[in-house]
């Protein structure tokens, strides 16, 4: 895939463009700015936007703003955004206009190499890759803290990966639980929750991140 990285370490940047190369990725450009990202963003637009979000100068939410710029100015750009802690009020800002796209990763997540691949595969497909911590703390700040109440364990346990963005197969691989199994436990979710289903995996999830982020 085609990426873009806006992150102002030198080491992570650097890093990052190493690591993507050698996957076979063709890194566009890699800066320090959200300003020298949207630069770069005018002449050429990759499959994937990697940013940090805090970055120069005021090291507060310059690479969220970029990012939600982004995806107001150009949706079918994908948006993988990094952050050193949970920050709830960014995730909810990102879930709050169109996720399709868009993921959400503590930075401690990069050096799991699998699982940062994994998500930007993910986030370039269109779905959507929000980091396991991340998801558990929505779960427990939502406001509709009756109604997941009302979830069994597996139930809130399938939630929480398809928050993640996994898709049925995976669910079923990580839970150890057949894919029939899976697909239950959703339905049975979405009845709780009072969520329509929708036709397709994306939509499913982007129902419940929604809700999620409400």
């Amino acid at each position: 895939m085609r990426l873009m990285i806006a992150e102002d370490s030198i080491l992570l940047r650097e890093g990052l463009v190493r690591l993507l190369r050698d996957e076979g990725h063709e890194v566009l450009a890699a800066v320090g700015t959200a300003e020298a990202l949207m630069e770069a963003l005018a002449d050429q637009r990759p499959d994937v936007v990697v940013a940090d979000v805090r970055m120069p100068p005021t090291h507060t939410d310059e690479g969220l703003r970029a990012a939600l710029g982004i995806r107001e100015r150009w949706p079918t750009v994908g948006v993988l955004v990094l952050s050193q802690y949970v920050e709830g009020r960014y995730a909810r800002q990102l879930l709050s206009g169109q996720p399709e796209g868009v993921g959400y990763l503590l930075k401690d997540r990069v050096v799991q190499v699998d699982e940062f691949l994994d998500a930007l595969e993910r986030v370039a497909a269109g779905r959507a890759a929000f980091d396991p911590e991340v998801v558990r703390q929505l779960l427990g700040g939502s406001s509709h803290g009756d109604q997941l109440a009302g979830l069994t364990v597996r139930e809130r346990e399938v939630l929480a990966e398809m928050a993640q963005g996994h898709g049925n197969g995976s669910i079923a691989g990580r839970l150890h639980i057949s894919q029939s199994g899976v697909e239950k436990h959703i339905n049975a979710i979405f009845d709780k929750l009072e969520l329509p289903g929708g036709a397709g995996y994306s939509r499913r999830v982007l129902a419940v991140l929604r809700y999620l982020g409400t």
